[in-house]
């Protein structure tokens, strides 16, 4: 039963689009480095940030994440209901136990991290762990948990990571122009040279961008699905959706603006109300995750 439970939480479809946001985002780059080279930029310089940041993003950023955050690890003595859950699933699973953390802030929310199953954390809020029952809180460490058997998180990283760099190129085109045509003084064809530059990144970084949220809301259809084969219990889930959704428009914003660069990463986005990243949502809407689950209710008790 183990193994069928795995094998059935691994999406096909999200694997699929995975493989091909990161193919995309690989041609894009390709043309990206070419218009860099042919700018005359510093080759060296391009390759040395490039590869350092790569490192920085597999290696550093869940623990980045974790401590800007605020969360902290908690032993199975601290946390026995939390970790219990975990630990029964992650038996169902077949998956090795990640680390298990906990973020002391009102909002309700969670998230998993990590490059792989063998180094992943889960996290849950206090504000979550106290507002959801065992049901509940089940489903959404269920959720949590697929994300870490599909490693879509290491591959929104690396998603995450083209962006950036496209968006740091920009930033030194713009302001540091020495290494595209010299600096001060430069001729107008070294201007076009930076211009160039300048336009390529901010496309580079739209297209990333894009490819980044139509992925990112896939992936949270794909863990909706699994949390409910896993747990047998939509319905559990979406009545924990219900809760932390109606819940979020009252948290002080000052510690939703503390999430909200993580945002993409929650079970429910930590979005300020006057964000205007709410325009690109990298989750789907509450209703149609609703009326997923509410399907997925209906199949599993007719198969029963």
């Amino acid at each position: 039963m183990a193994k069928r439970h795995s094998s059935f939480g691994k999406d096909t479809g999200l694997q699929a689009r995975m493989l091909l946001t990161m193919f995309l985002l690989g041609l894009v780059y390709v043309v990206f480095i070419g218009v860099l080279f042919a700018a005359g930029a510093a080759a060296g310089l391009i390759v040395a940030v490039a590869g350092f940041m790569l490192l920085m993003q597999l290696f550093a950023s869940d623990k980045i994440a974790l401590a800007t955050l605020g969360a902290k690890e908690v032993s199975p003595e601290e946390e026995p209901e939390l970790h219990g859950i975990i630990e029964r699933l992650c038996v169902q699973a077949d998956l090795p136990k990640p680390r298990v953390c906990v973020m002391d802030t009102s909002m309700p929310n969670a998230f998993a991290m990590g490059r792989s199953q063998k180094s992943a954390t889960v996290c849950a809020t206090t504000g979550i762990l106290r507002m959801l029952d065992s049901h509940e809180l089940e489903g959404v460490m269920a959720h949590e948990l697929t994300h870490v058997i599909n490693r879509d998180v290491m591959v929104m990283t690396m998603a995450s990571f083209f962006a950036t760099l496209a968006a740091l190129i920009a930033q030194f085109a713009l302001f540091f122009g020495g290494g595209f045509g010299g600096g001060y003084g430069r001729s107008q064809e070294e201007e076009e040279e930076v211009m160039l530059v300048l336009l390529v990144s901010v496309l580079v970084y739209a297209i990333s961008f894009l490819l980044l949220q139509a992925l990112s809301r896939y992936r949270e259809f794909a863990a909706d699905r699994g949390s409910a084969v896993l747990t047998g219990r939509p319905s559990a889930l979406s009545s924990a959706l219900i809760k932390i959704s109606g819940t979020m428009e009252r948290i002080p914003s000052q510690d939703m603006r503390t999430a909200e660069g993580m945002s993409a990463f929650f079970i429910i986005p930590a979005r300020t109300k006057k964000s205007l990243m709410n325009l690109f949502s990298d989750h789907p809407s509450l209703e149609k995750r609703l009326e997923a689950l509410s399907r997925l209710e209906s199949q599993l008790q007719s198969a029963a």
